[in-house]
Order: structure tokens, then sequence, then C-alpha cells
């Protein structure tokens, strides 16, 4: 009987709206009160805004103040900043950190070497790019190749040297270069100056080349001669550095001399004169003093192949090397 009784009263409730709208929502955490809210008073009218002004920097006033952006604050570019004052830079520092852990006097003189190197100073170096020894059928020879240059890293004046001989027949070829260098890029240089021959003739040649390093590291030198007599000469010189081990260097070594014209006197035939091709290994006790062995072919072409078979000379020689490449 009880039983009945609790029921009825469960469906009484479930019948009034007001309970059961009152249940739902406190499955929600939201209690409802009893009687229905009143209407809330309508908002009073807005002020009328001020009329927007024609220009604006910055925005686009015909999409209206209803668009996306709406109550976003407006300001005008540039309105906020603080102007850059105009001030004097601090002074450079003078304390150096590691100075506290090495001899400030050693520092101090890096620190010199430093700006001399990276300020524009003049700085100088000699270097024997070959120096050598050639054993070779019908006796012995000898081959030199060196340069000097003084000034800095634009411009310079450079000394170049170069020959060869025999021990029984004496200096075959020598000359010597004066030239002004200036650099026209990061690794090229032009050279301009007056090349003065010894042997197998006396003779003065204006010069003009460039050298420099191309890309993989290919050491190459160009130029072209001018002698007094109207004679012109051409030189290409390519070398490449194939590092075995950080003390063992192998070195390929090309040299192609070129003319214009058949010149008996120097012994020089149009064309393509001569080659010469050597592959030397060097061992580089120090960076600047490195002993080194190979060998070298030699070989004339076309009328100074001719002028040297005249005078009982091989048209074309392969010699064992050993020599000394340094510098200081």
């Amino acid at each position: 009987m009880s039983r009945l009784i609790a029921i009825a009263a469960v469906a009484a409730l479930a019948a009034s709206p007001t309970l059961a709208q009152t249940m739902d929502h406190s499955m929600h955490g939201m209690s409802m009160p009893a009687d229905p809210p009143k209407a809330a008073p309508k908002p009073a009218a807005a002020p009328a805004s001020p009329p927007a002004p024609d220009n604006m920097p910055g925005m686009d006033m015909s999409q209206g103040m209803g668009g996306d952006h709406a109550g976003h604050a407006m300001v005008t570019a540039g309105e906020d900043e603080a102007p850059i004052p105009h001030l004097t830079p601090p002074p450079a520092p003078t304390d150096h950190a590691a100075d506290t852990f090495y001899d400030p006097a050693r520092m101090a003189a890096a620190r010199a070497v430093l700006r001399e190197e990276h300020g524009g100073a003049r700085y100088s170096m000699v270097m024997s790019n070959l120096a050598e020894y050639q054993a070779r059928r019908g006796g012995g020879g000898y081959r030199w190749e060196g340069a000097a240059f003084w000034g800095g890293d634009i411009n310079r004046f450079v000394l170049k040297s170069e020959g060869e001989g025999s021990f029984k027949g004496g200096v075959d070829a020598a000359e010597v270069q004066g030239l002004y260098s200036r650099a026209i890029g990061p690794y090229f240089d032009l050279q301009a100056g007056v090349r003065q021959d010894f042997a197998p003739k006396n003779r003065t040649y204006l010069t003009i080349g460039t050298e420099g390093l191309m890309p993989y590291w290919f050491d190459v030198s160009a130029a072209a001669f001018l002698s007094t007599k109207g004679e012109v000469l051409g030189r290409v010189e390519g070398t490449y550095d194939l590092r075995l081990t950080q003390r063992l260097v192998l070195q390929p070594r090309a040299e192609l001399n070129f003319a214009a014209q058949d010149t008996a006197e120097t012994r020089t035939g149009s064309g393509l004169s001569n080659a010469e091709l050597g592959l030397r290994l060097r061992y580089e006790i120090r960076r600047e003093f490195a002993p080194y062995i190979g060998v070298s072919f030699d070989r004339r072409f076309g009328r100074t192949a001719d002028y040297a078979r005249a005078a009982g000379k091989d048209v074309r020689s392969t010699a064992f090397v050993v020599g000394l490449r340094a510098w200081f």
C-alpha cells in the first residue's frame, strides 16, 4: 500500500510543468526559480558615434564597424613608437678576458698581428715552387721556379723567376719578371709588367696576365708577352694539390708555352712550342719546408722541335726529379 502511494506522488510531480523544468535543470547544476523571470528592461539607445574621419591609416572603413575586428582598439601606425635617440656610441672596451688566463704581453702582441694582417698592412713572402735536380738520359739537369711579393691585400709588387739547364750544356732558359699585381676578385689577381729573358737570347717583353684559384682548388695562371721586336708569346700553367695525408701531398702540374710566329734566334716555333707535365710527391716536414720526388715529361712541338734537333738536343725527355719546395 505504501508503495502505491509513493508511485502516485512521483506521477503527480512529473505532471507539473514547473517542477519538471526545475528537475531537468538540476541535472546540470542549475536551479530555476519557481516563477518565470520578468522581462528585462530594454537598454537605452546608444549615443550616436562621431563621424569617422575620411582618412585613417591602416584601416579599411568600407567593412564598417561590425566586422570581425569590431571592438578592437584602433591605433595609428607609429603612434606609440618612441623616437630613436641619436647618442654617441660607448667607447670600445679595453679589458680582455684572455688576459686573465694568459700572459697579457703575449696577448697584446697577438692582437697587434691580427690588426696588421686584416687592417691593410704590408707584408711579404718569398716562395720556391720548384728547386730540383733532374736525372735524365744524356746527363743531369736542373730547374727552378719561384716568386716573391711585397704589398697588401689589393696591390702588390711581384717578382718571378724560372729557368732550366743541364750540367753539361749550361743554362737553356732563364727569365725574370717584375709585375704589378692587383686583386680583381676574391680569388684572382690581374698582373702587368716586364719580363726579361737572359737565355737563350736577351729579350725584353711587355707582360700582362692573371693568376688565381679556380673552383675545386686548382691554381692557374695565364700570361701573354710582347717583345720589343714584336714577338708574341703565351703561357698557361696549372697545379693541383691532392692531400693524401696531413703532410703527404701529391701535385700534378702542367705548363704549356705558345708562340705566334717562328723565331730562329730564340729557337721558338709558332703554335704550341713546348709542354711540360709533372707529378711530384712532397712531404711537408713543416708547411714552409717540403722535400719532394717525382717525374717530369717534356716535349717540344713543330718548328720548336726542328730547332732542337738542329742544335743536337732531344725533342722529348723524361726525368726523375728530386727537389725542395719552401717559402718564408
